[in-house]
């Protein structure tokens, strides 16, 4: 038996290990002879071909609930395997230095990474974590290893997939071919994998170093996501543990549900609002189910991630279909590409040196790409006549910026007025903060904006100058750390003072073993996954919020994150 550690994610699975895992150093040169050239040619040409056609059966296969931006895509990726630069040049290296497919592939491939690398355009340049994705695609179908084709074809039922990361396409298919769980080398806590993979309640255990090469193919593998924990191997005795403490999660989740329909307050009367974070098709189902008093974070980052930009009819329908669904408000978040939101939704690319969250992102972005970011707030905006729909400004750093903003939504209402386009006239427009500068002068965007969202992925990330989803240092990730809960106090304090509401969207939000601190600090709009929804109302209701306020403001100058944890949770704040 093996004990392995890293970033849990959902409760427990168990099943048995497909390795997908393909490392460049296993790749070994060999020299062919004249005769054989052609031949590998050949080889080569049919692997390209099989790739190809099994893109095509990902697509064709896709949930009907899936986002159509998946499907945009797996199109770009079977392009991909027509460009004659990738293509016809892998040939061309087989021809030309006599050596095997996976050898020239490979050496394609970084000759292409190193161009896309010095790309000055931040999008552009990350387009090489496609092609790095593509490659393997090539490169399993050139491999024996027949458990890699497997896994694009057949039902993936009790499969822990094992892998060195995954992409938002393949977790979406992978899921839908039942697989039970995964396990990833790469990745953090609220890398955008993981956030997904709490969407759509999958078990899995993430950054977790050398795992495709500990674990081999058909082991018995429990995913423990609540601990973090992968055991290999196990004997009878731990499985039958862990399958009572799968027993037990069932029971509680269907304890949870009995909360549904019960109003969320405190127990001493404090009413507070759950409401869900939106981003695939299926999260505004869940959003119903769990009975959420709203959307407060509509995530529209899926819609332009690996594909053209949506036009402002898509996006309108898009939008319109969600503020036409859920009961309560619906807040759209303007275009946050950046960071680990590239277009893979994660960190394909571990080498990467510059840190994207510091540079052209979410606001910056969009402000510097005016034909990117006026069709979106067009759209938003004729969708608010059909819902209680509000805006929301990702990663503002200065008042300029701010004003930038509004005038461009004052300039986008006059058109839509002179086209004759319905909208309303007075939609919310609100700012997340989630970035320290914006935090400190909370006050100033107050003034100035309809409510305030914190946005804590970012703000303890940035405020604790961590990579959130650099795996050798996102250990260092507490959002108990006293500067960040001084940085909340002080932007609910903020909203209080200039009578606004603020509410929290980040993972914090929905950590039930936060909920009480955040409720001792004045929150009182939270926003979260809807799969953890209920587990924090139960929370919300066994709280008395009086006496838990007296500890949490302790909190803004106790360093002790273990005492702190100790009191919230104890009898006397009950």
């Amino acid at each position: 038996m093996l004990l392995l550690n890293g970033t849990g994610i959902g409760d427990i699975a168990v099943g048995r290990a497909l390795i997908l895992d393909r490392r460049d150093d296993e790749i070994s040169v060999r020299n062919l002879s004249q005769e054989e050239v052609e031949q590998e040619i050949g080889r080569f040409t049919q692997a390209v071909a099989r790739a190809r056609q099994r893109l095509e059966s990902m697509r064709d296969e896709l949930p009907e609930n899936a986002p159509a931006e998946l499907a945009a895509f797996l199109d770009a990726h079977v392009l991909m395997l027509e460009d004659p630069l990738l293509i016809d040049q892998t040939a061309g290296t087989i021809r030309r230095e006599r050596i095997n497919a996976e050898a020239a592939l490979h050496r394609q491939e970084v000759r292409l990474k190193e161009v896309f690398e010095n790309i000055n355009d931040d999008y552009l340049r990350s387009k090489k974590n496609d092609i790095g994705q593509v490659v393997e695609r090539v490169q399993s179908e050139l491999s024996t290893n027949s458990s890699q084709l497997l896994a694009l074809d057949d039902d993936l039922n009790d499969r822990i997939i094992v892998v060195n990361d995954l992409t938002p396409a393949d977790t979406v298919h992978f899921r839908s071919k039942h697989m039970a769980g995964f396990i990833t080398n790469l990745g953090g806590p609220i890398s955008h994998t993981a956030i997904l993979a709490r969407s759509l309640r999958l078990p899995a255990v993430v950054g977790l170093h050398g795992a495709s090469r500990l674990i081999r193919d058909n082991d018995i593998v429990v995913v423990d996501g609540a601990s973090g924990t992968v055991v290999v191997a196990p004997d009878e005795r731990i499985l039958e543990q862990y399958e009572r403490r799968q027993e037990r999660a069932r029971r509680h989740a269907l304890g949870l549900e009995s909360l549904r329909d019960v109003p969320s307050a405190s127990e001493d009367g404090v009413r507070v609002s759950l409401m869900a974070n939106v981003e695939l098709p299926e999260d505004v189902a869940a959003t119903i189910n769990a009975n959420a008093d709203g959307v407060g974070l509509y995530r529209t980052e899926f819609m332009f991630m690996n594909r053209e930009a949506p036009d402002e009819e898509e996006q309108y329908a898009a939008y319109c279909d969600v503020a036409t669904r859920v009961r309560g408000p619906v807040t759209i978040r303007t275009l946050d590409l950046g960071a680990d939101k590239q277009v893979d939704g994660g960190r394909a690319d571990a080498n990467t040196a510059v840190n994207p969250a510091l540079g052209l992102r979410a606001v910056r972005l969009c402000l510097s790409n005016p034909g990117l970011f006026i069709p979106q707030l067009r759209a938003m905006l004729r969708a608010s006549v059909h819902g209680d729909v509000r805006i929301m400004i990702p990663m503002l750093s200065s008042l300029n910026e701010l004003e930038q903003v509004l005038e461009l939504v004052r300039e986008v209402k006059n058109s839509l007025s002179r086209e004759c386009i319905a909208f309303k006239p007075d939609v919310p427009i609100g700012g997340m903060i989630e970035v320290p500068a914006a935090a400190i002068a909370a006050d100033l965007f107050a003034r100035k904006l309809d409510f305030l969202s914190l946005g804590t992925n970012d703000l303890i990330q940035y405020t604790l100058a961590i990579d959130r989803v650099d795996d050798e240092v996102n250990y260092l990730y507490d959002p108990m750390h006293p500067a960040v809960l001084r940085l909340i106090r002080h932007t609910i304090e903020a909203g209080e003072n200039n009578n606004i509401p603020v509410s929290m969207c980040g993972e914090m939000a929905g950590d039930p073993a936060y909920t009480r601190l955040l409720l001792g600090l004045g929150l009182r709009e939270f926003s979260m996954d809807p799969a953890t929804l209920l587990a924090v109302k139960r929370e919300v209701l066994r709280t008395r919020v009086t006496p838990v306020t007296d500890t949490a403001r302790e909190s803004l100058y106790d360093s002790d994150s273990a005492r702190l944890r100790s009191l919230l949770n104890g009898p006397t704040v009950h």
